[in-house]
């Protein structure tokens, strides 16, 4: 089965000409959101292609034993996606101009939008009842999100009511700031004749990531630096300054308190605190090279054994950690696998749902992956955006009560929600029905 398409905006990709855009792999970071002309982005070229690892391939072929389709779209904002992120029953956008949004999974119903910083909001995480955002104006600011009729149950605070947004903090916090300004030792230099406290993000706030107990927030920005915040009182404890060589788009946190980051210098950096020495800061313990272009994208499996990473190559590579030797004060052991090859141009964004990968792309498109046994195979190719997919995620549709596709599937299949935000300012919700791992085999 193929797509069922229904009747989509026609919001043309030249809705975005007044605004500020991202160029994950512009070596100036600086000027980056003004530099790209988004009638002929030369960022969203295709980038000389990852030639020197294999590609992953599978002998299996799908034929008849999936569908997908398209359930709905709609459009948040008046300006392109540059976030979203899934939580519960909402769906909650960023947007280009500084809108945050957040919307019903199950009729798109706007619960309410708040105006947040200048310039693009460029990561979104929840925790509980708090949002964190990043922005292109080099903050971090946190909210707490409730419902703003008091006297109604969780259930209609998901589903009916428009939900408040009461900002808690923004990071650095005023306290933050003037404890670290009196010392010199706290300060900084970020150009010539210039300086400020290290708990500053000094350029654009790319990505966000919350351990697994949701204690920190780890924030990696375009200055090259990655950052730990403490979720009770937002205090910044650590700042790894020159990171990376170039800007740092994407990170991403394995349930062991690794921490990857992704950076337009072409590598991926590991990084962890070695506990049995006592060490109370993060240390750099794996560096990974094998791209061509800048990473724009990581996601890791559920177990952390496998890293993805995403890139302008039009390449994703697929890296196996091996755990064996693997201590708190050794480096760890993480080898390629292979690539998964097929978009025709950068790949912007990714998400991993218990087996599935799901990649979005300049290329307008969102291919859907699928990994047993380290070997993979294209599931779906989803097509309907008319421009780049910039942000992505997904869920298994056990967890939500959208609307299912039609199918008469019954028994031994999982089916999965998609959802992806495009350049074109929609958001489009798809699903996907795939047979278990048995049926594979």
């Amino acid at each position: 089965m193929g797509i069922f398409i229904m009747e989509c905006h026609q919001t043309s990709f030249s809705c975005n000409q007044q605004d500020n855009h991202d160029d994950h792999d512009h070596r100036d970071s600086s000027d980056r959101e003004d530099q790209i002309d988004l009638q002929y982005p030369s960022y969203f070229s295709s980038q000389r292609s990852l030639q020197s690892i294999p590609s992953l391939a599978s002998n299996f072929k799908p034929q008849n034993h999936y569908q997908f389709c398209l359930i709905s779209d709609f459009k948040p904002h008046s300006t392109y996606l540059s976030s979203l992120t899934l939580a519960g029953k909402l769906v909650f956008t960023g947007s280009s101009d500084r809108e945050i949004g957040s919307w019903n999974i199950n009729n798109s119903h706007n619960n309410n939008i708040v105006l947040a910083g200048n310039g693009a909001v460029k990561s979104l995480v929840v925790s509980g009842d708090k949002l964190f955002s990043a922005h292109q104006d080099n903050k971090i600011r946190v909210w707490k999100i409730e419902n703003e009729h008091e006297d109604s149950n969780r259930d209609d605070k998901n589903n009916q009511h428009a939900m408040k947004y009461t900002r808690l903090a923004t990071l650095p916090t005023l306290g933050d700031r003037a404890a670290k300004l009196l010392l010199p030792k706290n300060q900084v230099k970020i150009r010539r004749h210039k300086s400020c406290t290290w708990v500053h993000h000094v350029d654009t706030v790319s990505a966000l990531a919350l351990s697994p107990d949701d204690r920190f927030l780890y924030s990696v920005s375009w200055d090259r630096t990655l950052k730990l915040w403490r979720t009770t009182d937002f205090k910044c404890l650590e700042s790894i300054t020159n990171a990376h060589d170039d800007a740092i788009n994407a990170v991403a946190l394995s349930s062991d308190g690794v921490v990857y980051t992704g950076s337009a210098d072409r590598k991926i950096k590991a990084w962890r605190k070695r506990i049995s020495l006592g060490d109370k800061k993060h240390s750099l313990v794996c560096t990974l090279e094998k791209h061509n272009s800048g990473i724009n994208a990581l996601a890791l499996s559920n177990d952390g054994s496998f890293l993805y990473s995403g890139a302008s190559d039009r390449s994703i590579v697929v890296w196996e950690r091996i755990f064996e030797n693997d201590s708190e004060d050794n480096t760890i052991n993480v080898v390629v696998l292979g690539a998964l090859r097929g978009h025709g141009k950068a790949i912007l964004c990714l998400a991993v749902v218990e087996d599935l990968v799901f990649s979005g792309s300049a290329d307008k498109t969102v291919r859907v992956w699928r990994g047993i046994e380290r070997s993979y195979s294209c599931l779906a190719v989803l097509e309907g955006h008319t421009g780049p997919i910039k942000c992505l995620t997904a869920s298994s549709s056990s967890s939500s009560t959208v609307e299912d596709c039609d199918t008469t599937s019954s028994g031994g299949v999982n089916s999965y929600v998609i959802y992806s935000g495009g350049l074109d300012c929609l958001v489009k919700v798809w699903q996907i029905i795939v047979p278990n791992n048995q049926q594979f085999l």
